[in-house]
């Protein structure tokens, strides 16, 4: 039986979810993607309440396995290549726990868009970042044109996707790519953890319905949004943990949610 290509703990509330293919600098082939998938499973059934995604080794995620894609060689194939990827990352997106990209190293092609999909990313001071497909004739095929234009503008993705240039982790922090940038990657993961300790003491069912607000309402216009933003907010104002949540602040004492 082959190792496993990726890791998955849980300590607390925190789960831990490693891409763990240091010799190929954790590059994604189908089983790797595959494992990335059961991953995602595994943390919508454990008590955790959020996850960090990371990659072992010296290297978030360098790429797609450019050995894999060697193979490809019908547009049919290399569609459904696409799509398997993109389901995939689309999980991690649409998930009702956060889950935070800590990057370390590389994170480019298929592994900066790994990190687009995540809730957010924080990096080391070292992480390298880009989307380097036109480089090797090809463009992007995880998300990486949606992602990326969505989180940072279109101008400065379409310049980074047409240059295939590499940015450090202070220019990612620039252009609002990272969320926050750490001297080392022990820094980073233990920042990482406290934050989704801070967000595993808040109410559960408002943690996943403002996730599903975020991921269904920027699919479409600002009405669009709206008008799911109101539907979840009636939602969360029926639980008992908004209700203990109100009644808490006004005896001004710590609100004990049940995630109900």
């Amino acid at each position: 039986m082959s190792e496993p290509r990726v890791r998955f703990e849980v300590e607390g509330l925190v789960a831990t979810i490693t891409i763990d293919r240091p010799q190929a600098l954790n590059a994604l082939d189908p089983a790797t993607i595959s494992e990335l998938s059961a991953a995602m499973d595994q943390l919508e059934a454990s008590s955790a309440t959020g996850a960090i995604l990371t990659g072992g080794g010296k290297a978030f995620v360098a790429g797609a396995d450019l050995k894999v894609l060697s193979d490809v060689q019908t547009a049919d194939r290399a569609r459904g290549y696409a799509r398997q990827g993109q389901a995939v990352f689309g999980k991690i997106s649409a998930s009702s726990k956060p889950v935070i990209a800590c990057v370390n190293g590389y994170a480019l092609g298929g592994g900066l868009e790994l990190a687009l999909a995540c809730h957010f990313r924080y990096a080391s001071e070292r992480a390298k970042l880009g989307l380097p497909e036109v480089t090797l004739g090809l463009i992007p095929g995880y998300g990486g044109t949606q992602r990326l234009s969505r989180l940072v503008g279109r101008g400065i993705a379409t310049e980074l996707i047409l240059t295939g240039e590499r940015i450090n982790a202070a220019e990612a922090l620039r252009i609002g790519l990272v969320n926050q940038v750490f001297a080392d990657k022990d820094a980073m993961l233990a920042a990482a953890a406290a934050t989704l300790q801070t967000i595993g003491a808040h109410g559960q069912v408002a943690v996943k319905l403002a996730l599903e607000a975020l991921e269904r309402g920027l699919d479409g216009s600002l009405e669009h949004g709206l008008e799911v933003e109101a539907d979840l907010f009636g939602i969360a104002c029926s639980t008992k943990d908004a209700a203990e949540g109100i009644q808490a602040f006004i005896e001004k004492r710590p609100a004990e949610f049940q995630g109900k």
